[in-house]
């Protein structure tokens, strides 16, 4: 892992952007003498790392006293795309123009999106975990897909924050069965991108026990601030 920036922020947090191989990320560490628990944060489908809701959630975690790292993965954020996932967002943007169902066009680049990221978010927690100041337990926040994949696949993952409001693959909706973590999940209640009864079931598959559903009245991107400080002694509960 090679750091290549560094700035102290405003609220004390140390934001540093680091390149794993070909991997790019952002890590935001709090002011602390002990050793950080650590949030993987991940954005819906692909989203780049710069995304300003993220940076905003990263930051905010940070200051709880936790250290969060954020990567574009493999055909993520500003990553190259292969000319297949190209086509696909292409089918993707004329059938929404269309309103023609676009199921099967998510499904044909976000099943292989998550396929691909798993293994660079795998490989960056074994570098995070290798830093001063970063300790366990580990704990997730953000793209349902890629959560579900990483909470079954990733034994160091204690607790995980899902948003409902991105395309989970059928794969993935079978693997909820195996999620056996404590959970979080935000849906908001009128994403018109997201059929709330398809939300709904996801919730109701997951196998943990301890499992909460927060709803909130509004589209997909109205979230109110409120669920990142809940997510925030959410985490509070299950990693310190």
């Amino acid at each position: 892992m090679r750091f290549t920036s560094e700035q102290r922020l405003d609220d004390g947090v140390l934001e540093r952007e680091f390149t794993l191989g070909e991997i790019p990320g952002t890590l935001w560490m709090p002011e602390s003498d002990a050793p950080a628990p650590l949030i993987l944060m991940a954005h819906n489908n692909g989203l780049p790392k710069g995304a300003a809701r993220l940076v905003a959630r990263a930051r905010h975690t940070a200051a709880y006293g936790y250290a969060v790292a954020t990567i574009d993965a493999a055909g993520c954020g500003d990553r190259p795309r292969s000319a297949a996932d190209e086509q696909a967002r292409a089918d993707l943007r004329r059938a929404m123009q269309a309103g023609e169902p676009v199921d099967e066009i998510f499904e044909s680049f976000i099943g292989p999106l998550v396929d691909n990221a798993v293994p660079e978010w795998r490989t960056t927690l074994d570098a995070l975990l290798a830093l001063p100041g970063i300790g366990g337990p580990v704990g997730y926040s953000g793209w349902t897909a890629v959560g579900i994949r990483l909470a079954v696949a990733e034994p160091r993952i204690t607790a995980a924050g899902f948003f409902a409001g991105g395309y989970v693959p059928r794969a993935q909706r079978e693997e909820a069965r195996q999620v056996t973590v404590p959970l979080l999940f935000l849906l908001q209640w009128d994403d018109e991108g997201n059929p709330r009864q398809r939300a709904l079931d996801l919730f109701d598959a997951f196998g943990t026990r301890e499992k909460t559903l927060h709803s909130n009245l509004g589209g997909h991107t109205g979230t109110p601030w409120f669920e990142v400080e809940d997510g925030a002694r959410f985490f509070d509960r299950h990693l310190k």
